[in-house]
């Protein structure tokens, strides 16, 4: 019998070979350039806290557009039962533990090598704050454009408070950092108190509104704390984390249930109290109960990012970190403002009070990551440095000691 013609490829299918083949290889060398004993579970861990907050923040956050201005809402008032999205994509405890067991680490390293507590903060320091300096830039300009061309000062408010809202997170995480040579042994329990404390007298005892924000350091110190008790090695077991996860998950449950705390673990525009800002004890048993799964998942993690394809997309959500953090909620802002001039769009203009609303603001998420992609290739060179011409990156990613190991590297061009 005559052997059979082979059936033609379709047209493209070389160049998607071609791709595909050129992905996996680029993952491998990222694999292969990485020290053996660099955790990687950190990174996995730091790299979701982030993609939470972004993913938490597109889907939860509405510009509604109101004749000529624009303001903010959120589906869970209209639908509290939605109060589960935000269990799930609130994710800043997890940050806060990944950030007090790199800064405790790292700084007990750099003591150890003679480096002086000066230039470790400026080298920590100069990592969060250099992408903010065109944030700031930006939104100056486009906020003096905007009312220079008739724009509603309560629309431009709106739109500068939401494009700023992440350098509060920076503000307390800065301050925890420099703070850190002061909390290398501090039992989260002290701050734990201060949170119970704080949220006795202002809820319980009527005490004023303000005491609340005591809570911004004292909430945050929990996971940082708990982060420093990680690299002292005392959460090592899988006890620890069943303890953290069972007790904070009941503890939340219980406060929601009968001492009247909000279910939602963000902000509510019009809701009497959020459990976010300030943080309260709530917000801390909920993050105590994240630390926990968190801590369980660490040999999964290690064990997922063996694969270079995962490994290589961790890698590099950790490299741009701060600007997809910073830049997120104006990627928002610049889809909602171009789609304007199609008039009010489902999902993206509309009052986020149904399920047709949600429908619709998860088809809108593809587009939000393309426009934060944008802002990515335009701004993040602010935050690792330019690229040399017939040069590689001199961005670093700096080792994390493997759990039983003392030693650091750096790997370049990762």
């Amino acid at each position: 019998m005559p052997p059979e013609t082979p059936l033609p490829r379709p047209a493209g299918h070389g160049i998607r070979h071609r791709a595909r083949q050129g992905i996996r290889q680029g993952a491998d060398r990222v694999d292969a350039a990485t020290p053996a004993e660099r955790d990687r579970a950190v990174d996995a861990l730091r790299a979701f806290a982030i993609l939470g907050v972004v993913l938490g923040h597109w889907l939860v956050t509405a510009l509604v557009a109101d004749g000529g201005a624009l303001h903010t809402a959120s589906p869970l008032r209209d639908m509290p039962w939605l109060a589960p999205i935000s269990w799930v994509f609130q994710t800043l405890a997890v940050f806060f533990l990944v950030g007090g067991h790199v800064s405790t680490r790292g700084y007990t390293s750099a003591r150890a090598r003679g480096t002086t507590y000066r230039q470790w903060l400026t080298t920590r320091l100069s990592r969060l704050f250099k992408p903010v300096a065109a944030l700031l830039a930006l939104w100056t300009v486009a906020a003096g454009a905007l009312l220079l061309t008739g724009a509603e000062v309560a629309t431009v408010h709106t739109l500068v408070k939401l494009a700023l809202s992440p350098l509060w997170f920076l503000v307390v995480f800065a301050a925890l950092t420099a703070a850190t040579p002061l909390l290398l042994r501090l039992n989260p329990l002290w701050p734990l108190t201060v949170v119970l404390y704080v949220d006795l007298f202002r809820f319980g005892l009527g005490g004023p509104s303000w005491l609340g924000w005591v809570n911004l350091a004292a909430g945050w110190l929990v996971p940082y704390t708990l982060g420093a008790a990680w690299t002292r090695g005392e959460l090592e077991g899988r006890y620890a984390g069943w303890v953290l996860l069972a007790g904070g998950a009941v503890a939340t449950a219980l406060l929601v249930a009968f001492a009247g705390y909000p279910a939602s673990m963000v902000g509510v525009p019009g809701a009497g109290v959020s459990n976010l800002n300030p943080p309260t004890l709530a917000a801390v048993t909920f993050g105590l109960a994240q630390c926990g799964l968190a801590l369980l998942l660490r040999d999964r993690l290690r064990g997922a990012m063996r694969r270079p394809l995962a490994w290589a997309a961790v890698a590099l959500v950790n490299l741009s970190a701060m600007t997809v953090f910073l830049w997120h909620q104006t990627a928002l802002m610049a889809t909602t403002a171009t789609g304007l001039l199609a008039g009010r769009l489902p999902g993206l203009h509309t009052r986020p009070d149904g399920l047709d609303w949600v429908a619709a603001r998860l088809a809108w998420l593809p587009v939000l990551a393309l426009a934060l992609a944008v802002c990515w290739a335009a701004f993040r060179h602010y935050e690792h440095g330019p690229r040399r011409a017939g040069k590689r990156p001199s961005r670093v990613i700096r080792v994390h000691r493997g759990p039983r190991t003392g030693d650091t590297k750096a790997v370049r061009g990762a």
